[in-house]
């Protein structure tokens, strides 16, 4: 079955769709660059300072995007390279996907990398990932002129409310499924709590240091170190 979706998820118009989707990300970055460099004189910028800015912003984004590739390698092994690649390309979070592939995969009644992950459970998955990210592009398409004055509203009355409210959502999803793991075996249980202490002493050193890079690292340091402890573990 594996071989199966393996071959599903790396045909022409997967890989058709996925580079258009990437052409408008590029296409849209360069528009937003040409825009910035038309409006930089009017904010006082000198054209030596635009082009810093930008050697900035592109040395910045390194990081971050490496940060993410254990997770992208992981995910090209469980849903293919095209769907990875546009999802990926979109969201950005690499995190956000896994866990949007594994509820897919669960909506079906199947698990990723397992037997039962058949092309069905795949298409599942492709539904569920396009279909969860599309929530946030539509607000922002219709509501982004708004969103300032229901900022203030917010900030009004309580202002960490959304805060509050958009963690919790967070940490019950992503909380749902580590636990669900973590209960197979002893292995996974370890390989789970080490990987919970990892992000949160990378976070902690993270904010102590003052390397904010380091928080776009914390999901693949900690998965290493989980996968490493949970195989030590299994071989005991």
């Amino acid at each position: 079955m594996i071989e199966e979706v393996m071959k599903a998820s790396n045909t022409a118009p997967l890989w058709i769709i996925a580079f258009f989707v990437i052409f408008i990300v590029i296409f849209q970055a360069l528009i937003f660059i040409r825009m910035a460099k038309k409006t930089a004189p009017e904010v006082g910028m000198t054209p030596k300072e635009v082009r810093t800015a930008i050697k900035t912003g592109i040395i910045g984004s390194i990081g971050p995007s490496m940060g993410i590739g254990i997770v992208i390698i992981s995910l090209i092994a469980l849903i293919g390279s095209p769907l990875t690649m546009m999802r990926i390309g979109i969201i950005g979070s690499a995190s956000t996907e896994a866990a949007a592939a594994e509820i897919g995969a669960k909506a079906f009644g199947s698990s990723l990398g397992t037997d039962s992950f058949t092309v069905e459970a795949f298409s599942t998955v492709i539904w569920t990932m396009c279909l969860g990210g599309m929530g946030w592009l539509i607000f922002a398409f219709l509501f982004t002129k708004s969103l300032g004055n229901v900022q203030n509203k917010l900030k009004a009355k309580n202002p960490k409310i959304m805060g509050v409210v958009s963690a919790a959502a967070m940490m019950g999803a992503f909380g749902y499924l580590a636990v669900e793991k973590m209960a197979i075996d002893i292995s996974s249980a370890i390989s789970g709590f080490m990987a919970i202490f990892t992000t949160f002493a990378v976070l902690y050193v993270a904010k102590k240091t003052g390397k904010s890079w380091l928080k776009e690292w914390a999901l693949a340091i900690s998965m290493v170190v989980g996968m490493y402890c949970g195989y030590l573990v299994s071989l005991i």
